[in-house]
């Protein structure tokens, strides 16, 4: 890969599962990578799997001073960010709010959108410093309007995300950019957290196995597009409603199990 072409990005939640995937996506492809994560055995497992083009440090995204010593522990290694991809986020036990516990329902929106709203702020101001970049926020269940029984505290915090990001579509000065990645369903610990009830998961998993796919599959396509020159509010789908028709249409005869290692 070129020089002119090699892309320095943040992956914010960037130790595991499609924020994972993406990092290592990217790197196998000759760009720089900044990753964070909160869990210090993970970061310290990883530090040994990644190229020196990747940078790990521990940083709560809910912390936006945090977030800033990730930004400049990033230009100070790599010289400069073009990407910054506000990945992190996490779900919750599903049940109806009132029987949420207050402190998870409050982590899940400090993560996915006080975090998405940190991340944003550090990043388009120091791309204005440095004359330009592109932010990706990325959606999740909820981001449509789509509600599911259970799931209403984090698909607020997604609808949310993606109304901050058409804001900030309009804020953002010439130079810098935002949009949306959405990813679809993907295989990961966030997809089939939460189910109390084995039928229910049963149930959801013949779902998912018509809709979702591993993070194999969707992280490279996602990365790719993450570093192609982007407009400012753009939004880019994986499972797009043409996909999820062909899909059910398929699925007769399109047996699948992506729960089998």
């Amino acid at each position: 890969m070129s020089e002119q072409t090699t892309r320095t990005v943040v992956v914010t939640g960037g130790t595991r599962g499609i924020g994972l995937g993406i990092a290592r996506a990217l790197l196998d492809r000759g760009h720089r990578v900044a990753l964070c994560g909160t869990d210090i055995e993970r970061i310290d497992r990883l530090r040994s799997d990644l190229p020196d083009t990747a940078l790990l440090i521990p940083a709560d995204v809910t912390e936006r001073a945090e977030l800033q010593a990730l930004w400049d522990a990033a230009t100070a290694r790599f010289g400069r960010i073009d990407v910054w991809i506000n990945n992190a986020g996490i779900s919750h036990i599903r049940a109806p709010v009132w029987e949420l516990p207050a402190d998870e329902a409050r982590k899940v929106v400090a993560t996915n959108l006080v975090g998405a709203i940190n991340g944003s702020a550090v990043a388009i101001a120091g791309m204005v410093s440095a004359g330009g970049g592109h932010v990706w926020n990325m959606e999740g269940l909820g981001s449509d309007g789509r509600t599911v029984p259970g799931l209403s505290v984090y698909g607020a915090s997604k609808r949310a995300l993606t109304y901050l990001t058409e804001a900030l579509a309009k804020e953002v000065p010439p130079g810098v950019s935002v949009g949306l990645l959405s990813p679809g369903m993907v295989v990961t610990d966030l997809l089939t957290h939460g189910y109390a009830d084995p039928a229910e998961l049963a149930k959801a998993r013949k779902i998912f196995n018509i809709l979702a796919d591993r993070v194999d599959t969707v992280a490279p396509w996602l990365a790719e597009r993450a570093v192609a020159p982007a407009r400012n509010g753009a939004h880019v789908r994986w499972l797009t409603t043409p996909k999820v028709i062909g899909r059910f249409a398929l699925a007769p005869v399109r047996r699948r199990d992506l729960f089998i290692e």
